[in-house]
């Protein structure tokens, strides 16, 4: 099956999903929208997203993919938790805030719990912990709340956290010579905002040279705190550096950017930085070392994971699994250095491996 694209010719999206549920909210009058791609390896977890779409075809399209990446993000990390995506489709314009913005939360609260548990609720672009309160006042499947709540508060400095350990691997990789410290190195972050904000001032931490860039100029002012360079986003994808670090929205490496890239590394935050797989090829192919998304940016879900556990969120044990994303990114190289293929086929395989594992564990045959 596929879902419709639009008179533009937007691809389709292949529906492999177990559910797709879509609701025009009673006190808004906004769709929300839940898809569940998996729950082979547990309920499916990913976060709300509330953005300004076209149209509420655009949205479900946007819920579909994303919540296909993150089985696979899951999977790859070794999460008991399967993958989902929530969609609140914004007004044009502002951001919407006040009675207008509870009403939209209180709306996907409603689709969230159509799903009887089967999917539960994070932040994402464009929500925040404090929404997630909201949430928790209409639905028990929700996470990512406050510390002073019982949560995990704001994944941000854990996704960072990920992706740092995600290129110091990539980095021991391509450059053996000098294992994978990072001072010295240089790198551009391209997204300056909670993730990318967090991640430079991390790498500065770690001695690394940084480029910062974000379309909103005010951000220049946490370039000129950490002491990183500031240059316009499109300076940043083709500055040359050591390691390339997309941390905004996804859909940045296509044929146009990929042949201007100077950096041997990409490594960054940002979900579905390739405008389609078959660019992993084309990276490799010019000996750029792609560090698939859904691995390097694990940081945050793993947060979420602990908090879900039974005992109460730890903060520590939280920061000692992110740190194993290191190991894993090395496994994923070295995978596909066995297999003659890019990484991120290598880790899809991964994350196919242990889907293929628990699917068979659910549906025993013989």
């Amino acid at each position: 099956m596929a879902f419709d694209g639009d008179s533009a010719g937007t691809p389709l999206v292949a529906l492999d999903h177990e559910e797709l549920v879509v609701r025009r909210g009673r006190r808004s009058g906004a769709y929300t929208i839940v898809a569940v791609h998996s729950t082979a390896l547990g309920p499916a977890v990913g976060g709300c997203r509330m953005w300004r779409y076209v149209d509420s075809a655009a949205a479900a399209r946007d819920a579909l993919r994303l919540s296909r990446a993150m089985t696979f993000k899951n999977a790859a990390a070794g999460l008991a938790m399967g993958g989902g995506k929530g969609v609140i489709c914004a007004d044009p314009g502002a951001p919407p805030t006040g009675s207008r913005r509870r009403d939209m939360l209180l709306d996907f609260a409603d689709t969230v719990n159509a799903l009887d548990g089967r999917y539960v609720t994070a932040e994402d672009v464009g929500t925040s912990a404090e929404d997630m309160a909201t949430l928790s006042t209409a639905t028990n499947h929700v996470s990512g709340l406050a510390r002073e709540q019982g949560g995990s508060g704001d994944p941000s400095p854990f996704t960072a956290q990920g992706v740092e350990a995600a290129m110091r691997a990539c980095v021991e990789r391509q450059f053996a010579h000098i294992g994978g410290d990072l001072v010295g190195r240089s790198v551009a972050v391209v997204g300056a905002g909670h993730v990318g904000g967090a991640l430079a001032q991390r790498l500065v931490g770690a001695g690394a040279r940084v480029t910062l860039a974000d379309i909103d100029p005010e951000r220049k002012t946490l370039a000129d705190a950490i002491g990183a360079d500031w240059v316009e986003p499109t300076e940043a994808l083709r500055a040359e550096v050591d390691v390339l670090a997309p941390c905004a929205l996804g859909g940045v490496l296509d044929q146009t950017t990929i042949p201007h890239l100077r950096a041997p590394i990409v490594c960054g935050a940002a979900n579905n930085q390739l405008a389609h797989d078959g660019l992993a090829d084309d990276l490799a192919a010019l000996g750029i070392l792609y560090a698939p998304d859904f691995v390097a940016n694990a940081g945050g879900i793993i947060n979420i994971s602990v908090e879900l556990e039974p005992g109460g969120y730890d903060p520590d044990e939280a920061t000692r699994r992110v740190a194993t994303i290191e190991d894993t990114m090395r496994t994923v190289l070295d995978d596909a250095e066995r297999d003659g293929v890019a990484p991120l086929a290598a880790a899809y395989a991964l994350a196919r491996g242990r889907l293929q594992e628990a699917e068979n564990t659910l549906n025993p045959t013989g």
